[in-house]
């Protein structure tokens, strides 16, 4: 009766021992343990590896981005930014007995900021198209100025001279007339300019000033251009530099269109070769722009010292030498061209005589009149009639037509 029952229980006991044992052979040894720890640990510092492999690429990656930025910045700051290039040129005809025509002048500005404060400026200009028998190359400036503030700007090197309407400003859309005024060519004399230090500023309700020290001028003393002052133009060229000149100028822009102006200069000696003779330039201008109607006035004089008898410019005449015009204008639309064209019509009456300072009648009178047509504000078409009176008995005066393009960029 229990042999069954003896029988299952035997085989359960032996299923049991059998379960036990296969458990007893899965089981790993210790030392096997120990080898499983060993592997799980270099997987872990592989692992580790690369983590830091990915950590450093990251941070490779963010430094290149970085640079890149820094690059675009540096790109964004870079000189070439605070560079400019400008300029102006002119084309004449002259017609009566002059008869040719003529690219006057070709000009190029390079100014660079070097920052808020210092700056450089220039101006290099080819006359006459190249550099033979009539042309040069002239660097008419080149200087460099720092703003202290608004009421203190020092400046050292070449600069034109603060004289005039025209020495400084010149370029052919901002004044009337194919050629530049005789008075201001011949008297103060446009263009001019000198190497020196100077300062400039503003004086509040309107006023600024200009002072410079300078090289001066230095005149012949002989033949057919004897003491004439533009004929003493040095052009910072190897300029003789034994007698400066020391300039100042007061202007009034306190009303919108008007600019008023008083300029002095002394030097020492103008002929810079020991004859003393002392020379003083005066020179005053109104130069007003009210709507469309335009106004010009302006009158320089040099005294100079009489000299020795023999020598001295009061021998001929040049130890006074003056000029002056007035030269009204009026500006409007042209009819069809909406804001694209401006014409504008001048007169000018002026006189200019060099040697002033004798009996003999050398005042030479002159009066032009002409037009203006601007397409474009910096670009201008003129066409103008000159007409001059000589004194009594010395001919019949350079009296032509001139026709003239300009550009200013």
């Amino acid at each position: 009766m229990f042999k069954p029952a003896l029988i299952t229980a035997a085989a359960a006991l032996a299923a049991t021992l059998a379960n036990a044992a296969v458990a007893a052979a899965e089981t790993p040894s210790p030392e096997e343990m120990w080898a499983i720890v060993q592997q799980q640990q270099k997987e872990i510092e592989r692992l580790r590896g690369r983590l830091g492999e990915t950590e450093a690429k990251v941070e490779a990656t963010g430094d290149m981005v970085e640079a890149a930025q820094g690059e675009d910045a540096g790109a964004a700051q870079g000189w070439w930014n605070r560079t400019y290039i400008g300029g102006y040129g002119e084309m004449h005809y002259n017609g009566g007995d002059t008869d040719e025509i003529d690219f006057h002048r070709f000009v190029l500005f390079f100014d660079h900021d070097f920052n808020d404060q210092l700056r450089f400026t220039s101006e290099l200009e080819v006359e006459h198209a190249f550099t033979g028998t009539n042309g040069d190359v002239e660097l008419e400036q080149a200087y460099l100025e720092y703003t202290i503030n608004p009421n203190f700007v020092p400046r050292a090197g070449l600069f034109l001279v603060p004289a005039g309407i025209l020495n400084e400003i010149h370029e052919p859309n901002t004044f009337f007339g194919t050629e530049r005024n005789r008075v201001e060519n011949d008297i103060i004399p446009t263009t001019w300019w000198e190497a020196g230090v100077g300062m400039r500023g503003e004086l509040g309700s309107g006023f600024a000033y200009d002072v410079s020290l300078h090289s001066g001028l230095n005149v012949p003393t002989t033949g057919a251009n004897a003491f004439r002052v533009r004929n003493g133009r040095q052009k910072v060229s190897q300029a003789v530099a034994k007698d400066p000149a020391v300039t100042g100028r007061i202007k009034w822009t306190g009303m919108p269109g008007v600019e008023l102006a008083l300029t002095g200069q002394y030097q020492n000696d103008i002929t810079q070769n020991g004859l003393g003779i002392d020379a003083v330039l005066v020179t005053a201008h109104a130069d007003i722009r009210r709507g469309p109607w335009g106004l010009r006035l302006l009158y320089a004089r040099w005294d100079l010292a009489d000299g020795p008898p023999a020598t001295g410019p009061a021998r001929i005449g040049a130890d006074e030498q003056y000029g002056w015009y007035i030269e009204p204008s009026y500006r409007f639309d042209v009819p069809g061209m909406g804001s694209q064209g401006e014409l504008g019509v001048f007169a000018r009456y002026s006189q200019r005589d060099r040697t002033a300072g004798d009996s003999v009648d050398s005042d030479i009178r002159q009066v032009d009149v002409g037009a203006n047509y601007w397409p474009h504000p910096d670009v201008v078409l003129k066409v103008d009639g000159q007409f001059e009176f000589p004194p009594t008995g010395s001919g019949t005066g350079d009296n032509r037509l001139n026709m003239g393009l300009g550009y200013h960029f």
